[in-house]
């Protein structure tokens, strides 16, 4: 049997074949952040002695998934998988989404098995969720010595890591793509806008990602707040927070998104906020040439918002009276009138597309606009609805894009997005979407004979549909009534 042993500067790793497939799984890059690292940002891994079994994934982060406790708190870890063969190869990094409250890098969705058998070394990694890594508590007595941003300074930490030893490995670290989907292509964005993450890679995928989901310190305390009420505390309490069983606290954060909607419509909890790690807001700073050079693929799905205004409590608003509410408290109250008429004369569902708008789309052609100016971008929408899409009236929701981009028809998920849909429609629209990404991957290049580059709000744009197609979106209209609008960022 082959003992595939590398070396990297953290170390000696052993690797295992499956299936084909070299894979180098649960490597750690951070100390583990607990004990008196908890709630500080990620340091460097202790370099190990000896040969580290790299053959199982590590503990996933904590979280509270689908009415769950689970994971540990040393969850800072690696995974590759790359083909047995070959050097110098393309590098693709994913970052996993779910709302920066829950995920992690081993979910079956994520195999990057299918890429690494097209020519492509395939890395994940974990990073801090929910109170654990984007709860802001410096602002409080008796937190001095807390930081801000720990979820951030994982993503940040890896990469470092990743462009450090990925040639061990057989990859190029001149040819780094990060990509992720929802809080993942947020952070994706974050990463753009990230001076500590500069160089580090040199393209860009953000699926359906969130670039607005930043806050001040201050409004990072409105929920916080809630946090303390549910938690039963005071900030007098606050110290117990090293101290106190981590699966605690995802009771207390649970119940705060259960009222934080009502409290505060469009506001989000968690996410990054602005701080040294970040220090100009995303969008500004890719305006500023954060991210001179890198090539960029950005996009949405046709409804993202079917997901998260239909259920009863989300951070998304759900009614005109909640919609007023968010652009009274941000000081737009002028620009509701329009907003409302905009919707009420453009939209069947006006509340969904609200949502897409005001937290995908609108901030995403922003994003676009910005990078054009410092590198090639290239965007899409995801516009396929299945025969289960039609049936639940989610459509072309949120994350429906996920089996297509990663090639699997047989996760769980996957089942319920195709289900119905002959085999031929499936292979077509998984092949529509995976291949482009792929190319540019490799080349830098989605697909330049059918998808031409971003250059305005009225810009050609890829549609991956039942008939994918280049097709004109002209959104000036859309971009006119938001104008500028700001939210929750005092």
């Amino acid at each position: 049997m082959k003992d595939y042993i590398v070396a990297t500067k953290s170390g000696k790793i052993r690797g295992y074949e499956r299936n084909g497939i070299l894979e180098y799984l649960g490597i750690p890059f951070a100390q583990p952040p607990k004990g008196e690292l908890r709630f500080k940002r990620a340091r460097a891994v202790t370099p190990w002695e000896g040969i580290l079994d790299a053959k199982e994934y590590g503990p996933v982060p904590v979280q509270l998934n689908d009415g769950v406790i689970q994971g540990a708190e040393d969850c800072l870890t690696i995974n590759i998988q790359r083909p047995l063969e070959g050097e110098k190869l393309p590098v693709f990094v994913w970052i996993y989404g779910g709302g920066y409250n829950i995920g992690r890098a081993s979910d079956d969705l994520y195999n990057g098995a299918v890429f690494a058998r097209e020519g492509i070394l395939f890395v994940s990694f974990q990073y801090r969720l929910n109170v654990l890594g984007f709860y802001d508590f410096t602002t409080y007595p008796g937190c001095e010595d807390f930081e801000s941003n720990c979820g951030l300074s994982d993503q940040i930490l890896a990469l470092q890591w990743i462009h450090e030893n990925i040639a061990a490995f057989g990859g190029d670290p001149d040819r780094i793509t990060i990509a992720g989907e929802s809080a993942g292509g947020a952070s994706v964005v974050n990463l753009m806008a990230a001076p500590k993450a500069k160089g580090l890679f040199s393209q860009a995928i953000a699926q359906s990602a969130l670039p607005n989901c930043v806050m001040s310190h201050q409004v990072a305390r409105r929920n916080i707040d809630i946090f303390l009420e549910k938690m039963g505390w005071t900030q007098e309490d606050l110290p117990k927070l090293k101290t106190i069983d981590p699966y605690e606290l995802q009771k207390a954060h649970a119940a705060m998104n259960d009222v934080q909607q009502y409290r505060n419509p469009g506001l989000f909890q968690p996410c990054p906020v602005q701080d040294d790690l970040l220090p100009v807001r995303p969008i500004d700073a890719i305006r500023q040439g954060s991210a001179k050079g890198v090539k960029l693929i950005i996009g949405t799905n046709l409804n993202e918002g079917t997901m998260f205004v239909h259920p009863e409590k989300t951070g998304f608003p759900n009614s005109w009276s909640m919609v007023a509410e968010m652009f009274e408290k941000n000081g737009h109250a002028e620009a509701l009138p329009e907003i409302i008429r905009y919707y009420l004369d453009h939209s069947e569902d006006p509340f969904v597309d609200f949502a897409t708008d005001y937290a995908f789309q609108m901030p995403a052609l922003k994003v676009a606009q910005a990078q054009k100016e410092y590198g090639r971008v290239w965007m899409y929408r995801y516009e396929f609805i299945s025969a289960s899409g039609q049936k639940t009236g989610m459509k072309a929701s949120h994350a429906f894009d996920l089996p297509c981009m990663f090639a699997n028809k047989d996760f769980e998920f996957s089942r319920f997005l195709f289900d119905g849909e002959p085999e031929e429609v499936k292979d077509k629209i998984i092949r529509d979407m995976h291949t482009p990404w792929v190319d540019f991957i490799k080349t830098g290049e989605p697909d330049p004979a059918a998808w031409p580059l971003y250059t305005g709000y009225d810009s050609m744009v890829r549609i991956f549909d039942r008939n994918t197609r280049t097709e004109k979106l002209d959104r000036t209209g859309l971009m006119e009534v938001w104008k500028d609008l700001r939210f929750y960022e005092e």
